[in-house]
């Protein structure tokens, strides 16, 4: 990467000259390095000799000298300067970089060894209704990182957790025995949907109907009879539904895990059994916990008013229940024993089988194997408000002695999506209270179901669209949407607008695709196609380069250069909206390109078609990690 190379330069002449005069580099100096805003300070620049002016009470001018007689030849730099105050100042030959630009974002290839496996867990819908948006923006960032890991070089393995045991489930079944509807229904999620809702009403007329709940949960646990039966179809039939939305936005999955093969299997006995050899891990005999078990945080006392109330098993308090007094289990308690398969630690194995095409699911019956799960890594992609469960995961593999598995346990928390007042009016809810947004709520039916969402969207892109022709509206929706949650901070709460999302213009995923399909008609109308290439794909040498570039142009083969450091910092960050940034940016710049420098005119015709190309094949890189089409025509 052209910033480690440049660095590891800088860093070597840094030392060279401290070590003249009889100095040390200072441990915690950052050697920086970063692109100037403007274009007479060079492609890149570093302020080092303004950090070490204080510690050798030195004028930084003169240690900016010190340092540029020092710096060996490279043949990326075609010059380094002085600049005041005290900037080393960088020039590339750009040249010299096109021609190795083949440079792999990928680190395993050339021959490499596959780098370490990742389980990413994402998803993991209640499988009692539809889908939402809320749940949608959860699977598009953990497709997003499972490919971004791919494109990195890891083995990754994609999990979509099933808890087919949970009161959302047993709630959907309740509402099935307790509840009718005369409206039609086109799909068995959105009639549960409305049931669900019902049911959640009822509870709150006849708080007495809740201990149909728990006689439901008991059933769904045990695993036999009609309620067991009737939880299963029901489960199983939204989890196809599921699928098949999930699929329309590219997301797929290699293995569901049913949190009822996890009791049924064995998995939590062994897990407590292990557990049973911590002092943190207890039962306690007096109080309002008495007859549950407990992990307890490192350094807590017993005591009442730091454990979490068996009714409410996920509040944040320092200990946490796993076994409730009626022998229940939290899903804490299942999701540690899952945990510590996933990691290869439990000694047991699922059995599987499969579920469509190439999908595998946990099952109690099929073949049981060592194919799936024992990463070296896990990425869960879970909603913030779960950061408490998520933490107590972590302290009990490190409880159990596995500390590594532990340090590679990461929770990519993400903030929870509303609806704008537009959009939320646009579904039918009463907004004439004013509110900013509107928070979606399951309970109380209030939400926009993915596959309606879909259906919306496909509607404004045709309405805005100039011409019709290339991909479908449907497969431009489904990319508008996609980018739409992922351009965010991971941590922000997105409000989201369906008007807003379709835009053609600024950060979108439709202008994206729009500046792709542009970049591949000026490509068609030159005649020359795939066959000008400058990237990993093709090794062919780029044509001469103008004696001058244009402001334009340098500014795009800047940008170009980046993208493998990109990759690399969202791997290190899991931060999928470093992408989105990169990419919108990188669409800017080619459409400033295109606008002020003619690419099919002159004597830099070849040499514009090569940029053209290099700037298409990084873009359809980025597109294809973020999970978008790369389309030739719109």
């Amino acid at each position: 990467m052209m910033r480690a190379q440049l660095t590891e330069l800088l860093t070597a002449a840094i030392d060279s000259y401290l070590a003249t005069e009889g100095l040390r580099r200072p441990a915690d100096l950052a050697i920086e390095i970063e692109q100037p805003a403007r274009a007479e300070h060079g492609d890149w620049a570093s302020p080092v000799p303004l950090r070490l002016a204080k510690a050798l009470k030195r004028a930084p001018l003169t240690i900016a000298q010190g340092i540029l007689v020092r710096i060996a030849p490279h043949p990326l730099v075609a010059k380094v300067e002085v600049a005041p105050p005290g900037f080393l100042n960088l020039w590339i030959d750009w040249a010299a970089w096109a021609q190795g630009s083949g440079e792999p974002t990928t680190p395993t290839a050339g021959g490499h060894p596959p780098r370490r496996k990742v389980v990413v867990e994402h998803t993991s819908i209640n499988p009692n209704k539809a889908a939402h948006i809320g749940h949608l923006r959860n699977s598009v960032i953990g497709d997003t990182l499972a490919r971004l890991m791919r494109q990195r070089g890891y083995q990754v393995e994609v999990h979509n957790y099933i808890d087919d045991l949970g009161n959302q489930v047993a709630d959907t079944v309740v509402g099935l025995l307790e509840t009718k509807t005369d409206e039609r229904f086109t799909r068995f999620g959105d009639f549960c949907w409305a049931i669900y809702a019902q049911i959640n009403q009822r509870y709150q007329a006849e708080p007495t109907l809740t201990a149909r709940r728990t006689e439901v949960l008991h059933a769904l646990e045990e695993g036999k009879g009609n309620l067991a039966w009737l939880g299963s179809l029901v489960a199983e039939r939204i989890v196809r539904e599921h699928v098949a939305e999930m699929t329309a936005f590219g997301i797929n999955y290699d293995l569901l895990v049913w949190e009822s093969n996890i009791v049924r299997e064995g998995f939590w006995a062994t897990t407590f059994a292990l557990l049973q050899h911590s002092p943190l891990f207890a039962r306690e005999h007096e109080g309002k916990l008495a007859g549950c078990w407990v992990l307890r945080s490192p350094g807590t006392e017993a005591d009442e008013t730091t454990m979490a109330d068996p009714t409410t098993p996920d509040q944040p308090t320092a200990d946490k229940v796993l076994v409730r007094s009626n022998g229940v289990l939290t899903y804490t308690a299942k999701d540690i024993a899952y945990h510590l398969w996933k990691f290869g630690l439990l000694g047991k194995e699922f059995r599987y089988q499969p579920f469509e095409g190439a999908l595998w699911t946990s099952a109690p019956t099929g073949k049981s194997s060592e194919r799936f799960g024992h990463a070296d890594r896990v990425l869960n992609v879970i909603d913030k408000r779960q950061e408490y469960p998520q933490a107590m995961v972590k302290l009990a593999l490190q409880t159990l002695g596995f500390e590594a598995a532990a340090q590679n346990l990461h929770h990519v928390a993400y903030g929870v999506v509303s609806l704008s007042p537009a959009t939320a009016a646009r579904l039918g809810i009463d907004t004439s209270d004013g509110k900013s947004s509107y928070a979606m709520s399951g309970r109380q039916g209030i939400g926009i179901k993915v596959a309606d969402l879909l259906g919306q969207m496909e509607a404004v892109v045709e309405s805005v669209r100039p011409q019709q022709g290339g991909i479908a509206s449907r497969e431009i929706a489904a990319a508008a949407i996609r980018y739409h949650l992922l351009k965010y901070g991971l941590g922000t709460e997105i409000c989201f607008d369906l008007d807003q999302a379709a835009e053609l213009h600024g950060n979108s995923g439709v202008y994206l695709l729009y500046a792709h399909a542009r970049a591949a008609g000026i490509l068609r109308k030159g005649a020359l196609g795939e066959d000008v290439r400058g990237g990993a794909e093709n090794q062919s040498p780029s044509p001469p380069f103008p004696t001058t570039l244009a402001l334009e142009e340098r500014a795009l083969l800047k940008h170009l250069a980046t993208w493998p450091e990109v990759l690399a910092e969202a791997e290190a960050t899991l931060a999928p909206q470093i992408l989105c940034t990169y990419a919108y940016e990188l669409a800017a710049l080619f459409h400033t390109f295109y606008a002020a420098c003619p690419v099919l005119k002159g004597d830099t015709k070849a040499f514009r078609l090569w940029l053209t190309e290099s700037f298409r094949q990084t873009l359809a890189e980025a597109l294809d990690v973020l999970g978008l089409p790369a389309p030739t025509a719109i």
